[in-house]
């Protein structure tokens, strides 16, 4: 059996929580928290497998325009999230990080966020990143506000500085990015750093995705072969 080769850093976009609640006949929300238990399994799977930063897509700038219920739902889900999970967080030695602006989320469901980095800031076997209130666009925007902000002149401006700047400044790029869920669209998610990633699709819904799931990606990873744009 060929040895896996594993990625250093896996994004996920956690698509199909909806649809897999409707097929269970149980509302959209049952899916979201579904879906956020399957967090801590796969997290905890990605780190047996050696991965070392796993991002996950929970919430775009995109996604205000749901049903303000739902939106409730999910800003308070988070906060149960980190309330019920931190221990285990604790335990598995993760790092909690987030992409996005999160100064602009529900005052407890920031103080939740807040509260998360600060208590996993020192944690290093795995670190995971949850993009909230996330868009690739709005992210690069921001980067170029930052750059602005510091005074560099446009002959400065080089595409390291440009990742400097970003949410996932100080990390490395994806090297696999998974989508559960069937679309085949990135959604605005990390449109810069995907840019040499390697992508997998999977008609699984998110909270159907497991580790033997998981496995299959990192498979498929390991046949394809990452050229960059060499021979």
């Amino acid at each position: 059996m060929t040895e896996l080769k594993i990625p250093n850093h896996i994004a996920i976009i956690l698509d199909g929580n909806g649809r897999w609640a409707k097929k269970q006949n149980r509302p959209r929300t049952f899916g979201h928290k579904e879906g956020a238990e399957n967090v801590i399994r796969i997290a905890r799977s990605a780190k047996k497998f050696g991965v070392k930063t796993l991002t996950l897509y929970a919430f775009s700038t995109e996604n205000w325009k749901r049903p303000a219920s739902e939106v409730g739902f999910l800003m308070d889900l988070l906060i149960k999230f980190v309330n019920s999970k931190i221990d285990e967080l604790m335990e598995e030695d993760c790092k909690l990080n987030f992409l996005g602006d999160i100064t602009k989320l529900p005052k407890k469901t920031k103080e939740a966020c807040e509260f998360a980095l600060d208590k996993t800031k020192d944690n290093k076997s795995l670190v995971i990143n949850i993009a909230l209130n996330y868009g690739g666009r709005d992210e690069l925007v921001h980067s170029f506000k930052e750059i602005m902000k510091k005074g560099y002149g446009s002959d400065e401006i080089t595409e390291e500085l440009i990742s400097d700047n970003l949410y996932t400044s100080g990390q490395a790029d994806p090297d696999l990015l998974i989508r559960p869920g069937g679309e085949l669209r990135l959604s605005n998610f990390l449109v810069y750093q995907l840019a040499y990633t390697e992508l997998y699709f999977t008609e699984v819904l998110w909270p159907d995705f497991t580790e033997d799931d998981l496995r299959e990606a990192i498979v498929a990873f390991t046949k394809r072969d990452r050229r960059y744009g060499g021979l």
